[in-house]
This record gives structure tokens, sequence and C-alpha cells, in this order.
């Protein structure tokens, strides 16, 4: 009985490399690695050895004889992955090429010491400093604007996805290697600058991520009532910047413009039975709000069909078996033919919803052209949309001129994220991202290498891929980066002036690895009081408290 991926996947890819048989794909070395949903375990090559059970990160693999009923669908989904593929033998096959060689990794000189500063503390970050560490003589001080570190992991996964959350395991390893420091709650551009970091270590990578939401451009969209998706995440996961985001829950229905994995998160748990979040990490606030809401419909729109939906199949199945929440599509003729995503949506929705019962509406062919309302939002209105493929194979959706108008109070948006500018770092208005080649952060766009300086993540390549995407990203730029150690492109030039050390940034304000831990702790604590996995301090001045010993467990 072969092992089955699920879809507690991170995408980490830790297991391809521990298959001794070949038999999981896409790895990193893979061309759609990137863009795949997950890895999948061929089922005819699994030889059953279970070395991909104790290398995953977040419990995601599982012997198909141990799957539960909801999970049975994950079997199919790998062995569709892999038909007609022999990559599982090593073999060149039509439709997968064998694994490729993975990269080496470029050593540090034996004699040379390396202090590297990493601003961002999230996953890209954390297997940055893992790559680092790995080497012999460095030091790592990972600086972030927040008092807590583990970015999207804290603040980005869904409360309800405890598995996901596991890889915070993970980071505490990273954590704990030797020559491993935290600067928490130092923001680089106004507590610290860029050319102090330089002055203070022998190279910086930006690890930044992309945190704003791309916007509509459509008339309205400023009106009370419109709010983002990515800030009801912030708001239910405790971000302190988002903890009073207003949440309209006082209406029925919720429009969300966008229809990929976060449209999905914000659904399902703003629809979710609070007797069963409290059973998770979800911030306290949140909880209480959601205790006493009257949402009953959260309406996603999207301007293509249901084949061409960005949500992931893992993210639709987990939302199909929700036992709180139905899902409902009431186009029925756009639900005809083979397609993974309209099989499953064709079986497990239905037309219209049930009395009384809290659903996910999925509209598609359709796309906003103006958020109705004059002081608040009252309703979003939509034009009608039909799907033109380009020469190319693109397929495009053309607005029709029909207009339907949807009345709501509430209207969330979620449809992309773009990174925000680092001050005193060169950053590309266009693509929304650092400019870089391989890590290499660049002067401008096609310029010149800017030295010393990296980039990972999302700032590096756009908000693409999953959480265990950065590593093989995070292990391009370190190879990089060493690579310029052993060429001399870290060391000052002779009679250059440059400023010597002057002491690492965990120097100056900021709270580090042993405060963090005390928080984490004690969020801990006071969350098995409660049968919880964590109850999370949210407030800036408080976490202060915790870790300065004033602060009592709640």
């Amino acid at each position: 009985m072969p092992h089955v991926v699920t879809q507690a996947c991170c995408g980490d890819a830790a297991c391809a490399f521990a298959c001794p048989v070949n038999c999981i794909h896409p790895t990193p070395d893979e061309p759609d690695f990137a863009t795949s949903d997950m890895v999948y375990i061929d089922p005819q090559a699994c030889v059953d050895c279970g070395a991909c059970v104790r290398a995953c990160p977040v419990g995601a693999i599982k012997p198909a004889s141990r799957l539960t009923p909801d999970e049975q669908v994950f079997v199919e989904l790998n062995a569709l992955f892999h038909a007609g593929s022999d990559v599982g033998n090593g073999l060149e096959s039509p439709t997968r090429p064998a694994q490729a060689p993975v990269p080496p990794v470029v050593r540090l000189p034996p004699e040379r010491r390396l202090d590297v500063a990493v601003v961002g503390a999230g996953p890209a970050a954390l297997y940055a400093a893992d790559e680092l560490l790995k080497q012999r003589g460095v030091r790592v001080t990972v600086v972030d604007r927040l008092p807590t570190p583990h970015g999207l992991v804290r603040a980005g996964v869904a409360p309800d996805h405890q598995h996901t959350k596991a890889i915070t395991d993970l980071f505490a390893r990273i954590e704990a290697q030797p020559g491993f420091s935290y600067a928490l709650g130092l923001e680089v551009g106004v507590d610290v600058t860029h050319e102090q970091l330089l002055q203070r270590h022998d190279a910086v990578v930006y690890a930044t991520g992309a945190s704003a939401d791309r916007r509509l451009g459509i008339p309205g969209e400023d009106l009370p009532g419109n709010t983002t998706a990515t800030a009801v995440v912030a708001w239910y996961n405790g971000h302190p910047d988002h903890v009073a985001t207003p949440i309209d829950l006082d209406a029925e229905r919720t429009v969300v413009v966008g229809n990929g994995n976060v449209a999905l998160d914000v659904a399902r748990v703003l629809l979710s039975d609070p007797a069963e979040l409290a059973r998770t990490d979800i911030a306290d606030h949140a909880l209480e709000a959601l205790r006493t809401s009257r949402l009953r419909c959260v309406e996603l729109v999207a301007r293509r069909g249901p084949a061409q939906a960005a949500f992931t199949v893992p993210e639709l199945v987990g939302l199909l078996h929700h036992p709180d929440v139905d899902v409902v599509v009431p186009q029925r003729d756009l639900l005809d033919g083979d397609d993974v995503k309209i099989r499953l949506l064709r079986e497990g929705t239905t037309a219209e919803p049930v009395e009384g019962r809290r659903h996910v509406l999925l509209r598609f062919l359709a796309a906003p052209v103006e958020v109705l309302g004059e002081r608040a939002v009252t309703g979003v209105r939509l034009t009608r949309t039909r799907l033109e493929t380009d020469v190319d194979g693109t397929v495009r959706a053309v607005p029709t001129g029909e207009l339907d108008d949807v009345a709501t109070t509430s209207v969330l948006r979620s449809v992309g994220y773009r990174s925000t500018p680092v001050p005193g770092v060169p950053f590309d208005p266009v693509a929304h991202r650092i400019p870089n080649v391989g890590g290499r952060v660049l002067e401008a766009p096609g310029g010149a290498l800017l030295p010393r300086t990296y980039v990972v993540g999302w700032a590096k390549r756009g908000p693409t891929g999953f959480i265990g995407t950065n590593k093989s990203c995070s292990l391009e730029t370190v190879n990089h980066l060493l690579a310029d150690v052993a060429l001399g492109r870290l060391d000052p030039e002779p009679n250059s002036g440059a400023p010597g050390r002057s002491g690492r940034v965990q120097d100056l304000a900021g709270l580090d690895l042993d405060a963090w831990r005390r928080l984490d702790a004690h969020e801990r604590a006071a969350g098995r009081e409660q049968g919880r996995p964590r109850r999370k301090v949210v407030d800036r001045a408080r976490m202060l408290d915790v870790v300065n010993g004033v602060a009592s467990a709640r």
C-alpha cells in the first residue's frame, strides 16, 4: 500500500530528497515546482519505506490505509500527477523529466568568518538562515519590525490549519543552532538603515515578502465597508497592526473579489462554528466577534471559469468537506468536464443554499466594475464575462456588458499581493519586487550588482509558491552569497575607507531569541489552560510585559 501526500502539504520537498526511489515530484529542480499545488507520490514506484513520513515537517504524508474518508481523494490526485510517467524509476518520460541532480552547496573557506543580517522573519528568512548556518564560522541575525517571528505562518496561515503551522517546530530547530540570533521589533528605514546594517555585517539578505494588496481600480473601492482579505486574515490571526481592523459581521452576506486560497480561507473561517474555532489559536478578539456574527453567506466572485479557478485542489477539498459550511455553485452548466476541479465542484456542491445553513457561493464569469454606495458600501456591480483563448493558449475573461448588482455592506478584495519598497534598497515599481539576478540585488532593473546585498522569497520572485518553495529559493541565494565570498566580493577594497564592524544589529534596541522564547512559552501555557495550541498576545506593550516577566498568564 503506497504512501500518499495530503492537503496539509507545505511544499517543503524534504520528502522528495529523503525518498530512496525518486518517486516524489515535482522537486525543486523541476520547472513546475514553483507552481505546483503540492508534491505527489507515485503509487507505482513507492516502496512504503516511510522515509518521507519522517522528513515531512507538517505530517502531510500517510499510508493509504490510514487515510480518512475526506482524504481518499488524494490517492487519485497523487496517481493522476504521475500517470504515464516513469520518473519513479529514474527514467525519462513524455510527461516529466528525470530528477535533476541537486546543485552542490558552495562551501565557505575554513578560515573565513561571516556575519549576515536577514531582514524579515518568515519562512524565506529562516530557510536562508538555515542554509547559512550549515557553514562553519557563520553568525546570522534575523531582523523583523514585528516583536514576533515566523511571518505568514503565524499571521497568515488559517487558525484551523494547525498541521501547516507545525512547520514552526522546524523553525525552532533552526533558531536553536549556534550562531542564530533575533533582533525583533526593529524596522529597517525607521530604527536602522540599510547602510548601518552593512556597517555591522558582511552581507544583508532581504526576506521582506509581499505584504501589500493589489487594488481593483474601480469606483467606490475606498468607501467604508471595503477592506482586503489579507487584513481579515491578519485580524483573526492577531497581527498587532490589524487588531482594530473594522470587520462587518452584521450583514448576512459578504462579497469577496477573487477565489484564491486566501479567499477560501477567509470564507471558511468567517463561516465556521466559533465553538470549533475556539480549539485553535485564533485571536481572542476575533473569536468573540465571530460568536455574535450574523454572516450566513460569503460570495466569491471570479472573472474566469471553474477550470481556471485560482484556488488549489487541496484547499477546495478542505472546503468541500467542512462540516459547518456548504458550497453552492448556481452555474451548473459550467461544471461539465473531466477537469479535477470541475469534477470536485460538480460532485461536492449544490445549486441552491440549504435553508438555515451557512454557505460559500462561488460565482464564476463575473468581474466587479463598481462598488456601490454614497457614504458606505451598499453593494457591488458586476459585469458578466466570457472566456477567450489567445494563440498562446492563455485564457482571458472578456466583459460582455451584461450587469448584475449584488447587495452587500462588505466587500473584500483578494486579487493578489505585491512587495513594498524598503528604504535604501532598490525596488522595481513595475514588477513590484527587489530587482535581482538569482538573489543578488541589482542597483536597478538590469543594472549593476549592489554590493553585499541579497534577497529571498516573495520579495525576490514575486508572490508565487508555497511555504516550502522558499527552501530552494533561499538555497539559490545563499549559494550565490557564498560564491561571492570566495570571489572576494564581500571584502572591502584596499584603502576604500570602508568603516569597520561596529557591533551586530542585535546590539540595538529589539527583542532577542530569549525574549521570543519567553513569549512563545507564555502563549502556549495560556492556550493549554483552555485546550488550545496557544493564546496569542496581540498587543505590543503586553508582549513586552510578558517577556520582562511583569505579566501573568491570562
